[in-house]
């Protein structure tokens, strides 16, 4: 089965200019510091949103937190978060909890990419652990102030999605050779199965938040040159000049998730032209993968355990 859209909610070519004023809204965005993530948060900030930017380091975040402030729009704070340390995420979670009442959207975009084998501060696989389990924890703390918002959980995929897989006995590759390509397509598969999971969670305990995927094309961002070594790094270089699309533009299906009351729940966004890399926006194609129930409910136990989140204690089946 190929890849195809799962439905048409948004009128492809979606911009941000179809965004209404925000203000009074709170949004948190993790890896807000550069990319997409920093360029979600610019175009929020400039229709009137709060923004929680969370951010490895404080330099980094400082920075980021100055530019949005620039703008004059919604106004923007650092909170640090590392998504490869469990012990980073409660805290950041404590953080939020004690300066907001709630949260109305949550954009999970912060990600590595094929890096070489590397772990976590707890023994994940650096992949997997930060782009789907660090994530999967956040949320699973922060929920009850998206609950009191009736709001929106955004999680950011790729189109390498269709080309990942669930190695479901081995979820950290510590068996055989690894391979940095395959351990990303399978954490960015995790992130849109993980996505689609929650919104049929979400639906079956009656509640009112919403969860949405969204993927930025080939944008050109640090994650080509910051993750890939070797001959893979270089090989970025040129392709990202060729093909590659600002990040301003990779941004787009983000806001568009987070704000537009037509994105329907459940649904996949992206650059819809050129193998989804760019193009106009709207809802994306879905590698039939990405909609197996019974991978997403295994993948979802294994997350638990893991983390050691039980997520029935915020999110109730009603």
């Amino acid at each position: 089965m190929n890849p195809k859209p799962l439905f048409k909610s948004v009128k492809s070519g979606w911009t941000p200019d179809r965004v209404g004023d925000q203000s009074g809204k709170t949004i948190l965005i993790t890896g807000g510091n550069s990319g997409i993530g920093l360029e979600a948060a610019k175009i929020l900030a400039s229709k009137g949103a709060d923004i929680l930017l969370c951010a490895r380091t404080a330099r980094k975040g400082d920075a980021a937190v100055a530019e949005v402030n620039a703008l004059g729009g919604g106004k923007a704070r650092l909170v640090l978060l590392d998504l490869a340390d469990m012990a980073s995420i409660h805290a950041c979670a404590q953080t939020v909890a004690s300066i907001v009442d709630r949260l109305d959207v949550l954009i999970n975009n912060a990600g590595v990419m094929q890096t070489p084998r590397m772990t976590t501060s707890d023994g994940f696989e650096l992949q997997l652990g930060t782009n789907h389990l660090g994530h999967f924890l956040l949320n699973g703390l922060l929920f009850p102030l998206v609950e009191k918002a009736n709001g929106r959980i955004v999680t950011v995929s790729s189109i390498a999605h269709k080309f990942g897989r669930l190695n479901l006995n081995d979820l950290m590759y510590a068996k055989g050779r690894y391979n940095p390509s395959i351990a990303y397509g399978q954490s960015k598969l995790a992130n849109i199965v993980y996505a689609f999971e929650l919104q049929r969670r979400l639906d079956a305990a009656g509640s009112d938040v919403t969860s949405y995927a969204v993927h930025p094309g080939y944008s050109d961002t640090a994650l080509q040159s910051s993750g890939p070594k070797g001959l893979l790094n270089l090989f970025y270089k040129p392709l990202n000049a060729l093909l590659a699309q600002p990040a301003k533009y990779g941004a787009y299906p983000t806001v568009l998730a987070a704000v537009e009351p037509k994105a329907r729940p459940g649904g996949y966004y992206g650059p819809t032209r050129f193998q989804d890399m760019r193009g106009p926006v709207g809802d994306s194609a879905v590698h039939p993968k990405a909609l197996r129930e019974d991978k997403a409910r295994t993948l979802w136990a294994l997350s638990e355990d893991l983390v050691s989140f039980d997520w029935s204690t915020v999110l109730k089946t009603a």
